[in-house]
């Protein structure tokens, strides 16, 4: 029936994501939280093909992109003043393209860093703050009009820039040598509870609780179409047990399902709390930003600026 069609979930294979850095640092567990914080801005990148890796600039760590043209994207926080907010999560993004001979190829793609300067010039993406999603439609858009996407990304392969998505294969997140394979979906989830500890309002934990709650593309959604799609699979070993399975995995998708309908208040329940004064923040909702070293990762070259 044409409704079965539609809610049929898209199955068509996607352009596998670029490669991770190739350096030493890949290895090092301090290097892989600053991935993590970093993945809802690398891991839309790496689906277009693009190769991203994160560095130490003037003040704050950045992304440093590649380009087919052996222009580079620097990605990065406000650095003058530096920002005192976690890695990944500054209050606004900065995105130039660069050119190691051409300095005529610099221009400023992005820039939605809050400014005290009332002789600054206004950029509407300055409304989007620390938000990711406008930051990577914003590449998109240039980057398509300059040729340089090696994989421009179709609407029904996006892996949207937000925290709760997870990565499209399971090289995402680096694993260290001789340990276990990483848990690329398991850490998606960490990076997005992570920015909930760091949120400065109860609009943005709000922001947050969407995209785990929304009922059509949230991740309990996803989560539930994940389960039914595991007993499908199970059906296919045509045997008692996979048919049980079927069932247990068909049970859990329903469970799933309903705590999202018993929450579905819960984002706007949130959105309406009193905010926060600054003291009883810092007691009640500690950040998880990691302890980091301060230039362990060599600083961009050229140095970024603005």
């Amino acid at each position: 029936m044409a409704a079965d069609v539609d809610n049929t979930p898209d199955t068509r294979p996607t352009a596998p994501l670029a490669p991770l850095p190739d350096h030493r640092n890949v290895n090092t567990p301090w290097w892989q939280k600053l991935w993590r914080r970093h993945a809802h801005i690398t891991t839309p990148l790496r689906a277009r093909g693009l190769q991203c890796d994160i560095e130490f600039g003037l003040s704050a760590y950045i992304v440093r992109v590649p380009l087919p043209d052996d222009s580079y994207l620097i990605i990065s926080p406000p650095q003058e003043p530096p920002t005192e907010r976690p890695p990944g999560d500054p209050e606004g993004w900065i995105a130039t393209r660069e050119h190691p001979d051409d300095q005529t190829l610099f221009e400023v793609l992005y820039d939605s860093a809050p400014s005290d300067d009332p002789g600054a010039p206004h950029r509407p993406e300055g409304r989007h703050g620390g938000s990711a999603q406008p930051l990577i439609e914003a590449l998109d858009h240039r980057l398509a009009q300059l040729g340089l996407l090696p994989h421009p990304v179709l609407p029904h392969e996006d892996p949207h820039a937000n925290p709760a998505q997870a990565p499209s294969e399971q090289s995402e997140a680096p694993a260290v040598a001789d340990r276990a394979p990483s848990y690329v979906y398991g850490d998606a989830m960490l990076a997005l509870t992570d920015r909930l500890n760091g949120a400065e309002s109860h609009a943005d934990a709000a922001a947050l609780l969407h995209q785990v709650l929304d009922p059509v593309n949230g991740l309990l959604e996803r989560l539930g179409e994940f389960f039914e799609a595991a007993g499908e699979k199970a059906k296919e070993a045509e045997e008692d047990d996979g048919f049980d399975l079927s069932n247990d995995l068909a049970d859990a998708a329903a469970e799933i399902r309903n705590l999202g309908e018993v929450l579905h208040v819960a984002e706007d329940r949130m959105r309406a709390l009193t905010p926060l004064a600054p003291t009883s923040r810092l007691h009640s909702t500690p950040a998880r930003a990691p302890s980091l070293p301060p230039r362990a990762v060599p600083p961009a070259q050229p140095r970024h600026s603005r």
